[in-house]
């Protein structure tokens, strides 16, 4: 009789199983040239599937060589186009055909498989995966109970991280340098188990890179290209907790039972969120709220009352959709990192579900600013409104964030009232950071930072600034002398006023609007009081004349906003270029004032701004 395994049964060493068994006698094995490169394809990737199938080709042979089985190969190596279409059935399909052809018996344990070739009239003998018990994995050896996670690298002695949360150390466990061959048994190990135990599975199955869930591991396997050297890592939770154990629970408690919420539990690596946030997810479910949880890969240890949904499709916008009509209140995110992450997280709040995201940040302010720039501003506060921080383990920072419209802290006009985002000390009550736009940039501002202007360096700088725009129309002296922050006496010489008020008051008008001050433009002489002259702490240089531009050496300041200033007297501001000078343009206003100092002789002197 001929029998024709498929990939799935050679991957499973069911054929050489069954054979041993007497279950198959006096038969001739086929064995498709594409199921041959398929493992081939899959042991190059690296993949623990390929080296299982090309093993138990081998022991086919070995039945062979004693005379058990006859075994042949047969039908043609698939080319380039089939494996591209391996994922439609492509090569499926060229199996099943020369089980048609040679009229074998097709022997498969994918169900699919089954069910096409009966369809197609093929005589088919499907085998279940066997699921079996496994008390335990090798790699648990190497854990006791202060075992975070445990890493295997070939060529390196084994390594893990011990101790308590927040006081984490890496440190060596053995002495031995693992080799690849026993790194090798150990993965190929951790992959049968997630395939044949009930308690296991295989997260996510890709060249260079395999994620195992086995019980409360979480098991990644990463192999060469993508990484330099085989190695394995399998973390595990040390900790248990329950949001009794952690500050403010009361008050988190009640927080979060009033309705549904937009939560971000933030803090380092290894901090302890998702403890905490496991402990939220029980503490939600256990008051009788839905509570479904997006993980990629899946990682929470929550009871089975909280379903856990990876990427659908490899794609999380998907998991949302499909979560959106199974309507949970709450919905577990861990972890929101990228755009993508954040886009769902805001579109699923907006929808109306409780939301709760697991996002690293350094600071507890650091999580909501990552949302700026991905979310319209005005919208944070209805995408989250509750900020947890955890550092060792423990909430060390609460925020509550709302929107109020006010004039932002730091500034005193009415007119510059917005809309700000007002994140509070959950505690206190206190403001901690404020958030708005001020000259079209997004800033967040440390509220306890925040000092009265110094009211001499404001007007300073206002003063230099009207100082500045005057000069620009007349040459003569400019003085500037600021009465409140909406109004300032301008005095010029008398010659000097016509210019600068212009035809019918147009030009300071347009002065007006443009400094946003009221001018009182006034003759010189009229002032009983010269203000005091700025430029007293600057050191004197040497401008040089060329054809086009007067250039003045600034070395010592280079990228410093400085003044400039001849004989005391403002002329304008600048700031210095990356080969240490000031250049301005000949011809223009303040070209031609600084020409006359210099050819006055009066001292030219640069002061920082």
């Amino acid at each position: 009789m001929n029998v024709l395994p498929d990939t799935s049964v050679i991957v499973d060493g069911r054929v050489s199983e069954k054979i041993t068994q007497g279950d198959f006698e006096d038969i001739r094995v086929l064995v498709p040239e594409a199921v041959v490169a398929e493992l081939e394809s899959q042991a190059n990737d690296g993949l623990p599937t390929g080296w299982s199938g090309l093993k138990e080709l081998q022991r086919l042979a070995d039945l062979a060589d004693d005379g058990v089985i006859e075994l042949a190969y047969i039908g043609e190596r698939p080319g380039p186009s089939a494996h591209r279409k391996a994922s439609e059935g492509e090569i499926d399909a060229m199996i099943r055909n020369l089980a048609a052809e040679h009229d074998a018996l097709f022997f498969t344990s994918d169900v699919v498989q089954s069910e096409v070739a009966r369809a197609k009239g093929i005589q088919v003998e499907y085998i279940s995966p066997r699921p079996r018990d496994i008390d335990s994995l090798s790699i648990e050896e190497y854990f006791d109970e202060q075992t975070m996670s445990v890493h295997l690298k070939v060529g390196l002695e084994p390594m893990a991280k011990r101790g308590s949360i927040g006081e984490m150390h890496y440190q060596a466990i053995g002495d031995d340098v693992l080799t690849e061959a026993y790194v090798k048994e150990l993965a190929q190990e951790i992959n049968d188990a997630a395939k044949e135990s009930e308690e296991g599975f295989i997260e996510m199955n890709e060249p260079g890179m395999t994620i195992v869930q086995f019980r409360d591991l979480r098991i990644a396997i990463a192999r060469p290209p993508f990484s330099e050297a085989l190695e394995i890592t399998a973390v595990r939770p040390i900790v248990v907790t329950s949001l009794e154990d952690y500050q403010f629970s009361e008050e988190l408690k009640e927080r979060l039972l009033v309705r549904q919420r937009g939560v971000l539990i933030a803090g380092a690596p290894g901090a302890g969120k998702s403890t905490f946030a496991q402990a939220v997810a029980e503490f939600l479910s256990d008051h009788d709220y839905a509570v479904k949880t997006m993980e990629n890969p899946r990682d929470l240890q929550v009871g089975p009352e909280v379903t856990q949904y990876t990427a659908l499709g490899g794609e999380m916008a998907k998991t949302a959709d499909s979560l959106l009509m199974v309507r949970p209140d709450y919905t577990i995110y861990d972890e929101v990192r990228k755009t993508d992450d954040f886009l769902v997280f805001a579109d699923m709040r907006l929808a109306g579900v409780g939301m709760i995201g697991v996002v690293h940040a350094t600071r507890a302010i650091d999580a909501l600013q990552r949302l700026i720039g991905r979310v319209e501003l005005g919208m944070i506060p209805q995408i989250v409104d509750t900020v947890v921080f955890i550092d060792a383990g423990e909430v060390e920072t609460v925020y509550d964030v709302t929107t109020e419209v006010k004039v932002p802290a730091g500034l005193t006009e009415e007119d510059l009232a917005r809309p700000v985002i007002m994140i509070r000390d959950f505690e206190t009550g206190n403001p901690a950071y404020e958030i708005y736009t001020f000259n079209r940039q997004v800033v967040t501002v440390p509220v306890s930072e925040v000092k009265p202007a110094e009211p001499g360096g404001m007007d300073r700088l206002a003063a230099n600034e009207i100082e500045r725009e005057i000069s620009r129309i007349v040459p003569g002296p400019v003085e500037v002398e600021l009465k409140g922050q909406n109004e300032a006496i301008v005095y010029v010489p008398e010659p000097d006023i016509a210019a600068v008020i212009g035809s019918g008051g147009a030009r300071v008008q347009e002065l007006e609007r443009t400094l946003g001050v009221h001018l009182d433009i006034r003759q010189l002489e009229d002032t009983s009081a010269t203000p005091a002259s700025p430029g007293g702490d600057g050191r004197s240089v040497t401008p040089e004349i060329t054809g086009r531009q007067i250039i003045i050496p600034a070395t010592d300041r280079v990228g410093e906003t400085v003044e400039v200033h001849a004989e005391g007297d403002y002329i304008f501001t600048a700031t210095v270029g990356r080969d240490g000078e000031i250049k301005v343009t000949r011809g223009s206003a303040i070209a031609d004032e600084l020409e006359r100092a210099i050819h006055a002789g009066q001292a030219i002197r640069i002061t920082s701004s």
